[in-house]
């Protein structure tokens, strides 16, 4: 089986620069190249970046620019699952999961040389989506066990 061949990527310098210079203002690279908390704080950012990018991008498939769309559209609702305003920084779970979904999905549908392309987060996309997948994934599994235990309740256990 041979590798896929590499796909020459063609930036549009402007649409980059101006994210990844307020991006580079925000969180300067520290020491060792490790990823520091203002990292943390820029992930949806990033992801939300990431996936308008790739919206634009010719080489993506219609069928994935349309979830990219949606799932942008969520994002910017004011009508949320989990509230912005009222919560805070825990409001922007539900934001967090619909991006990475969509992101996960697109990745079977994009050649992984055009997502890198986009990127403007530390390290390499393909690995921080596949860990948000992970996250995303236990949480979900956990939190409908936890309901599904919650609504059987001591009822369902029999003597």
């Amino acid at each position: 089986m041979t590798p896929d061949p590499p796909v020459v990527i063609d930036l549009n310098p402007r649409e980059q620069r101006l994210y990844d210079r307020l991006r580079a203002r925000v969180a300067a690279p520290p020491a060792g190249g490790r990823v520091g908390p203002q990292d943390l704080l820029l992930l949806l950012p990033d992801l939300t970046v990431l996936l308008v990018r790739l919206m634009r991008d010719d080489r993506v498939p219609w069928s994935s620019k349309a979830l990219a769309f949606l799932g942008t559209g969520y994002l910017l609702s004011p009508i949320d699952l989990i509230p912005d305003l009222l919560l805070g920084p825990i409001g922007l779970i539900d934001d967090l999961l619909v991006v990475g979904t969509v992101l996960s999905r697109m990745l079977n549908h994009v050649h992984p040389d055009v997502v890198r392309s986009h990127w403007s987060g530390p390290g390499d996309v393909l690995e921080v989506v596949k860990r948000v997948s992970a996250w995303i994934e236990q949480q979900l599994t956990g939190r409908l066990k936890g309901a599904v235990r919650a609504l059987l309740g001591p009822s369902s256990r029999t003597s």
